[in-house]
C-alpha cells in the first residue's frame, strides 16, 4: 500500500466515524426540538435550559460538517436510524411529562458521550479534534441534563 493510499484509507475511516458522530448530533438537535415543543405546549419552564443544550448540539453539527469537508468527505445531512428511534422515544416521553422527557434526553447524552469516547481506529488529528473541540461540550450537556434529572427526583 502506498503512503497516499494509507492516508486516503485513514481519511475515509475518519470521515466515516465523524459522519456517525454527525448523525448522532443531528439526531440530538431533532430530539431536543421535539422535546422542547412538547414541553412548551404543556407549560413547562424547562424550554430555555433545553434550548441552550440544543444550541450546543447544533454547533457540533457545524464543527463536524466542516471537519468532514476538510478531510475531503461529504457530510451526512440526516440523522439516520438513530434519529428515527429518537423521535419515537421522544414522542412517547412527552406523553409522560418533564421527568420522562429529561430521562430520555439524558439517555441520548449518555450514548453521545460513549460515541465520543470510542476513538479506536481514528487518526491522531481526528482524535485531538474530538477530544478538544467536541468532548468538553458533550460532557457539559450530559452533566446539565443529569443535574436537571436529579433536581426532579
Amino acid at each position: 500500500m502506498t503512503q497516499a493510499n494509507a492516508v486516503h484509507t485513514s481519511n475515509d475511516r475518519d470521515v466515516d466515524r465523524l459522519n456517525a458522530m454527525l448523525r448522532g448530533e443531528r439526531s440530538a438537535v431533532e430530539t431536543y426540538a421535539q422535546c422542547i415543543e412538547k414541553l412548551d405546549a404543556q407549560g413547562s419552564t424547562l424550554g430555555a435550559q433545553l434550548r441552550s443544550l440544543q444550541a450546543s448540539h447544533a454547533a457540533r453539527v457545524g464543527r463536524l460538517s466542516q471537519r468532514v469537508s476538510q478531510l475531503g468527505g461529504t457530510a451526512d445531512t440526516d440523522s439516520g436510524a438513530w434519529g428515527t428511534f429518537a423521535k419515537l422515544v421522544e414522542g412517547g416521553a412527552a406523553v409522560f411529562g418533564e421527568k420522562a422527557a429529561i430521562a430520555a434526553l439524558e439517555q441520548g447524552e449518555d450514548h453521545g458521550k460513549k460515541v465520543y469516547e470510542d476513538l479506536d481506529g481514528v487518526g491522531e488529528t481526528t482524535r485531538q479534534f474530538v477530544l478538544r473541540d467536541l468532548m468538553p461540550e458533550q460532557r457539559r450537556t450530559h452533566d446539565a441534563l443529569a443535574a436537571m434529572k436529579r433536581a426532579m427526583d
